[in-house]
């Protein structure tokens, strides 16, 4: 009788070869959310890393609690920005809610949110319509806050020396219409003529965090297609970065953070430009996403301290602002707990303003707080004028 088959090693399935990087040191549990809230080791990454390994091992069988502790998670990555073993924790997560779907299906606001930010131009519409009845809505209908409308179009400037394409995605169509506005006008300044290509989509985000990865891709593959002929593509939601980058980057595209990009061309061009007095107390966010996964938080502090008579508080009274992708409408009280001490540190603050780059972070705080909320790039690009041509400046006596 020959021998049996030596059994497959385990790290032959890709999501036990990264859930072993985990060494279970836990110095995660300190940057997370959720652990930080409940206490539970269940709610930490080392606890979830552990339910998905043995899960993909079939060592212990899924169950309701197990699920929903996966489901909790609020992919922040912090955990990811501190571990000394280097684990993937984004990837991993994504790769324990696919398997995740496929044991139980995704439920009813899940996809009919995943359905309509797949199609970006019947959620713009059905956002302004929102928009124009939200004050008559009962407040639990409310469930976000209205766009703003869109400002017009600015004109007059020079000749581009480059020029850049921007990433709009899904909700942004509707809710960021002033902020592209804005960088446009400011980049037209500074010789960047900035185009908007047809035929983009969602990025895939909302899609693949919740484990629809061929959703995600199909997504991708469409942003690819509108952006082929490009060579920088900027990005403005820093929760839709990752996933253009993946989608876009090689050949000659680059993704681009707008912060980092808006900042290297301010500095480069200084002669072109000068800060509009804009004196004021202004609150500021960094998103997870901004924080541990584009990392251009030093890049913004940098820029926002640079402004004269502006001061800036930043909030850190919470790891998360708890909007996580779809978790804000999926489950609105629970979000809320992890929005109360940034929204408490905010009103204590005495801020006119608030600041965040991610869209879903903005629209979850602005439904908190009657502080206007905008993303840091409308507000900077608010504050800068052209300088003073020379011919303008009368000769010295």
């Amino acid at each position: 009788m020959p021998p049996a088959a030596p059994l497959p090693h385990p790290t032959h399935d890709p999501l036990v070869a990264l859930a072993d990087r985990c060494v279970q040191c836990g110095l995660c549990l300190p940057a997370c959310p959720t652990y930080a809230e409940s206490r539970l080791e269940a709610e930490s990454p080392r606890g979830r890393i552990a339910l998905a390994r043995a899960w993909a091992l079939e060592t212990i069988p899924p169950t309701p609690a197990g699920e929903t502790h996966l489901d909790q998670c609020l992919g922040c990555r912090s955990c990811e920005a501190v571990c000394p073993a280097g684990v993937q924790y984004g990837a991993l997560l994504v790769q324990a809610r696919s398997r995740q779907r496929e044991r139980r299906s995704a439920g009813w606001r899940q996809k009919s949110v995943e359905a309509l930010v797949a199609r970006p131009a019947l959620l713009g519409a059905l956002l302004r319509a929102y928009g124009r009845v939200h004050a008559w809505l009962p407040a639990q209908w409310r469930l976000l806050p209205p766009p703003a409308i869109a400002p017009p179009a600015a004109t007059g400037f020079a000749p581009a020396e480059e020029s850049v394409a921007m990433f709009v995605g899904c909700a942004a169509s509707a809710y960021e219409a002033g902020l592209r506005e804005s960088v446009a006008r400011c980049l037209a300044m500074l010789g960047v003529r900035v185009e908007t290509p047809s035929g983009q989509t969602c990025c895939g985000s909302v899609h693949a965090h919740a484990g629809d990865i061929e959703s995600a891709q199909r997504l991708a593959e469409r942003n690819q297609a509108a952006f082929e002929s490009t060579g920088t593509v900027l990005t403005f939601a820093s929760g839709c970065h990752e996933a253009v980058a993946q989608a876009l980057d090689g050949g000659t595209t680059r993704t681009v953070d707008a912060i980092e990009f808006l900042a290297r061309r301010l500095q480069t061009h200084a002669e072109r430009w000068q800060w509009r007095a804009c004196p004021e107390r202004i609150a500021l966010h960094l998103p997870c996403t901004q924080r541990n996964v584009v990392r251009s938080a030093a890049t913004l502090r940098t820029l926002l301290s640079s402004m004269p008579d502006v001061e800036i508080v930043e909030l850190t009274a919470s790891g998360c602002c708890g909007a996580s992708g779809t978790q804000m409408l999926e489950d609105p009280a629970r979000a809320a707990t992890f929005r109360a001490p940034l929204l408490r540190q905010l009103q204590e603050s005495g801020a006119t303003r608030l600041l965040s780059a991610n869209l879903g972070c903005r629209l979850h705080l602005a439904n908190g707080t009657s502080v206007p909320v905008q993303h840091p790039l409308e507000f900077v690009a608010g504050c800068i004028e052209a300088a003073p041509s020379p011919q303008a400046v009368s000769p010295s006596a």
